[in-house]
């Protein structure tokens, strides 16, 4: 997988009704279409022990991605007063300190090799992984009973080839990227989130929070999964609604005085850019120049 500036999509967040990566992109059809409601899937919790949960970490992890899901788990009432319900912790090749994204630091608690085996994994937004996290990815999911990606960490959960033959989906303005790097996942645009056996991906940024409620409600219940959003005051129905990022299904216009990538609406590289029909455009990575390149039209406006 190509690099991928994590850092960067975070800042999609503010430009997310106007992302021009949408452009000359149809809708699902309905006959794949995510559901209106999420059906009624649940998970066993264990009897007498919490639920772990690995937060798999590499540089430029965008930090909401994963301390959105984070704070959703550790904020689900005690199954009994023993023990919590999940037990938290992060994971990642090494135990080198780690820069997520905005430049916050982080110690990871476990490496790959150490690590607790999981019943449930979190992959946020993040730089490419080694191969031998990877292994370790496919490894642990022989086992979980969610391994989860958030916003284009789609990216990272797709280079180790379980979604292969699979829909998911990522954020609205990586849809092209991950239909042209991956032609055998099956891309769902316009869903918060997308369930395929025990692997699930999330849409951009705050779409990881309502993967991780739903993925609460599957454990414990909805009496559990709102009393749960209520005390982190999450108004949001999303987990119960896969589809609601319907919005991003069609593409809207670039409505902003600023340059942007002409593919997926971030801050550009000013010395990446091409003329098309007499026009310049610029792109925030080559992978970007390149795609526009190939088919100019599935990106213009107007």
């Amino acid at each position: 997988m190509t690099h991928i500036n994590r850092r960067k999509a975070l800042q999609l967040s503010l430009l997310a009704p106007f992302a021009s990566s949408l452009a000359g992109c149809k809708a699902t059809p309905k006959s794949e279409a995510v559901r209106d409601v999420a059906p009624h899937n649940p998970l066993t919790p264990p009897a007498e022990e919490s639920i772990p949960v690995a937060f798999l970490l590499s540089n430029e992890a965008v930090v909401i991605d994963f301390c959105g899901p984070w704070e959703v788990f550790e904020r689900v009432p005690k199954p009994k007063a023993s023990f919590d319900a999940f037990r938290l912790y992060t994971v990642a090749a090494t135990s080198d300190p780690i820069r997520l994204s905005g430049g916050m630091r982080v110690i990871p608690e476990y490496t790959i090799a150490n690590a607790p085996a999981p019943k449930v994994v979190v992959i946020p937004a993040q730089d490419p992984v080694s191969e031998k996290t990877k292994e370790w990815i496919r490894s642990v999911s022989k086992h979980t009973d969610v391994t989860m990606s958030v916003c284009t960490g789609a990216f990272v959960l797709a280079s180790t080839g379980l979604l292969v033959g699979k829909p998911a989906t990522t954020h609205h303005g990586f849809y092209t990227d991950l239909e042209t790097k991956y032609p055998d996942i099956h891309v769902q645009r316009g869903a918060r989130f997308v369930e395929a056996g025990n692997l699930a991906t999330a849409g951009g940024l705050t779409s990881g929070i309502d993967l991780a409620l739903r993925v609460v409600e599957r454990y414990f219940g909805e009496d559990t999964v709102r009393e749960t959003a209520n005390m982190l005051e999450y108004q949001g129905d999303g987990w119960q609604h896969p589809n609601s990022n319907a919005a991003f299904v069609k593409a809207v216009s670039l409505n902003t005085k600023h340059v942007r990538c002409a593919v997926c609406g971030m801050d550009p590289d000013p010395k990446l850019s091409s003329v098309y029909k007499g026009k310049t455009y610029y792109f925030c990575m080559r992978e970007h120049k390149q795609l526009f390149d190939a088919t100019p039209e599935k990106f213009i406006h107007g």
